[in-house]
């Protein structure tokens, strides 16, 4: 996979995922910007993959904050003279019944899952745009999830979310068409990921008593995946790459699952 000449902008990028696509972005030839709110973790995932020989750099980045959207696609711009590529990635999880929910909760979670995804949006357009700042079109890449397509216990408000990034990848895909922007804009679905994210999805199950221990959880999801094994962040970040690429320039709108089988069981 060829992504040499593109610039590129990943969320959540100081690890799991968002590291995993940074990375692999870097080897295929794309100048990539990290942003994360956790500093020194993204700076080291910097520092290796110009260590690897690609050309990387870190950013502090709330996506809940419109000002810092705009401050990393300055640094994109600036320091790599474009903007080629956005993979939304930045989330968080939460797991709980829905009959206990917390409004607070409810808030914390839609506005890094929403509306950081709905701010990068907004502000990496108008630079992709014919006549912004970038101004080549590109590919926009969000990271959505299984739990955006079927229904999960104890997950009601994170499939809620992923479920609006499902939606919002396809609005976005036909608005930014008719507009002429030449922005695609594609989601990805993966099941579940050996990541920290996902152990912490497994130790929540367990505390809310859906599994007896952590093992026990581990091999119930691994058995949901007919294909017969998890996924590792290494192949969400190559279904990233072929978004990014030109090897997709006629998919805008789709979405393209990476779950083993997972949800067509």
């Amino acid at each position: 996979m060829d992504l040499s000449g593109n610039v590129a902008v990943v969320t959540g990028a100081a690890g799991g995922i968002g590291a995993a696509v940074a990375r692999a972005f870097a080897k295929a030839g794309a100048k990539v910007v990290l942003g994360d709110m956790q500093v020194a973790k993204v700076q080291e995932v910097s520092r290796l993959i110009n260590e690897e020989g690609g050309t990387s750099v870190f950013a502090a980045h709330d996506t809940t904050d419109e000002a810092a959207w705009g401050k990393v696609i300055d640094i994109a711009i600036d320091t790599f003279g474009g903007l080629d590529v956005l993979v939304n990635n930045a989330a968080i999880e939460q797991t709980c019944f829905i009959e206990n929910i917390e409004i607070a909760d409810i808030e914390k979670l839609m506005k890094v899952n929403v509306t950081g995804v709905l701010l990068g949006h907004k502000q990496a357009v108008r630079a992709m745009k014919p006549g912004g700042r970038a101004g080549k079109g590109g590919s926009i890449v969000n990271i959505s999830s299984v739990a955006g397509l079927i229904g999960t216990p104890g997950l009601g408000v994170y499939s809620a979310s992923k479920g609006a990034i499902r939606l919002l990848t396809k609005a976005a895909a036909v608005e930014f068409g008719r507009l002429g922007y030449g922005i695609r804009v594609n989601s990805i679905h993966p099941g579940f990921v050996d990541t920290d994210m996902g152990a912490k999805l497994l130790g929540d199950f367990v505390s809310l008593g859906m599994f007896k221990d952590r093992d026990d959880a581990y091999l119930q999801m691994r058995a949901a995946h007919p294909l017969g094994i998890t996924g590792q962040p290494i192949d969400v970040a190559n279904a990233a790459m072929f978004l990014a690429s030109d090897m997709s320039r006629w998919m805008s709108g789709a979405e393209l699952v990476a779950d083993g089988a997972m949800t067509v069981s």
